[in-house]
């Protein structure tokens, strides 16, 4: 049965491509998008490939999930709503935390009000969360324990210690971390997500709709902004190699990430949209595979055919977790999906695509001075 999608933040890297997955299967899709400049240009109908795609695909409406009025309007006709509209960027959230309270924990606020308060055809709410809300994750001791560490210490990374520690234990092994792992962030921008998933998932049900979670890994692949700096380090690193700048490598180079293609993320989120039986399921939505900063620099190269300057520079950034792998065995126990591109397969086909668009200038050097500026980058 044809369901009618509010995206919020729809006109972004995953709401365009989730947008065109719910029209390919018949579904008439609204959005709901602040079009900012860090995103789309300061003329989005002519700077924004991401707004253009959206052309009879769906319907746009530019807005903001911080106003109840641009909110309602949305909502006209929903029967689901896939709440991805958020301020995104760990570095920046550490110093500009109003914003990202109000539009991330503030706007989810208002769509529950509006769903619990006014009359509404939704019977379903997916909540785009995030890695960051576990914090370090999952370790294991040495005699086989399960624990969950504390924040690094500033000071043991000043000393160039970034691995992670937990009181009373010695060397520690990385586990994938499943959805039943303790949740402690530690950014504000991990903070919020941990209170809009928790809005969601606890409001949901009392007002008679499904709640859904999706945490999403590191997101990447075709077109991903390649001027935004809080938009992950392969499109940072891409953009530097392309101008031919040297790339700092932050730490030792051996703090990893769980990169996630976009192809499998869109899959992903439409299943946990569609299928009846994700609801109330949170879901983590990743590759499985931790990989490494130097592994993300060789791979890059590789696909480049080209090599610059590398310098592993010892700084570091408070907020930053030092690896990351999802555990997503539910996802395939329960939806039957598997991520199905391997990193270098997306990186291959990332790279062949920025090689399609013009180079930019980044912000990136910008975003380093802002944090360093308030003693947050070291």
């Amino acid at each position: 049965m044809p369901e009618h999608v509010l995206i919020t933040g729809g006109a972004g890297f995953i709401g365009t491509r989730l947008a065109a997955r719910f029209a390919q299967d018949g579904h008439s899709v609204t959005v709901l998008d602040a079009l900012i400049p860090q995103v789309h240009g300061d003329d989005p109908a002519t700077t924004s490939p991401l707004l253009r795609s959206l052309d009879g695909v769906a319907t746009v409406i530019e807005g903001t999930v911080t106003s109840v009025d641009d909110l309602r309007r949305a909502l006209e006709g929903a029967t689901i709503v896939v709440h991805l509209a958020a301020e995104t960027g760990t570095g920046q959230s550490m110093y500009e935390i109003d914003r990202y309270v109000d539009a991330n924990v503030g706007g989810t606020a208002k769509l529950l009000d509006l769903l619990a308060n006014e009359d509404n055809t939704v019977w379903r709410v997916v909540i785009a969360s995030s890695r960051s809300i576990y914090g370090e994750g999952s370790y294991r001791t040495a005699d086989g324990r399960l624990v969950y560490p504390s924040h690094r210490a500033d000071a043991d990374m000043a000393a160039g210690d970034f691995e992670v520690h937990h009181p009373g234990e010695g060397a520690l092994t990385l586990v994938p971390t499943d959805e039943d792992a303790k949740l402690h962030p530690s950014s504000v921008y991990g903070i919020t997500k941990q209170m809009q998933e928790s809005l969601v998932m606890t409001v949901a049900p009392t007002i008679g709709k499904e709640g859904v979670s999706v945490r999403y890994q590191n997101v990447y692949g075709p077109g991903q902004s390649l001027k935004n700096p809080y938009t992950g380090i392969l499109s940072i690193f891409s953009t530097l190699i392309r101008q031919g700048k040297d790339i700092n490598i932050f730490e030792d180079g051996e703090e990893s990430r769980d990169f996630v293609y976009i192809d499998d993320v869109v899959e992903a989120t439409y299943l946990a949209s569609v299928d009846e039986r994700a609801a109330g399921q949170t879901f983590n939505v990743g590759s499985g595979v931790a990989t490494t900063v130097n592994e993300v620099v060789a791979a890059l190269f590789e696909a480049f055919g080209r090599e610059v300057p590398t310098r592993i520079s010892g700084h570091y950034r408070l907020g930053d977790i030092r690896h990351n792998v999802a555990d997503t065995a539910r996802l395939e126990q329960v939806l039957g999906f598997r991520p199905r591109t391997t990193f270098r397969e997306g990186v291959t086909a990332f790279v062949e695509w920025v090689l399609t668009e013009p180079v930019e200038e980044d912000g990136y050097q910008r975003s380093l001075d802002e944090m360093s500026k308030r003693n947050l980058l070291k």
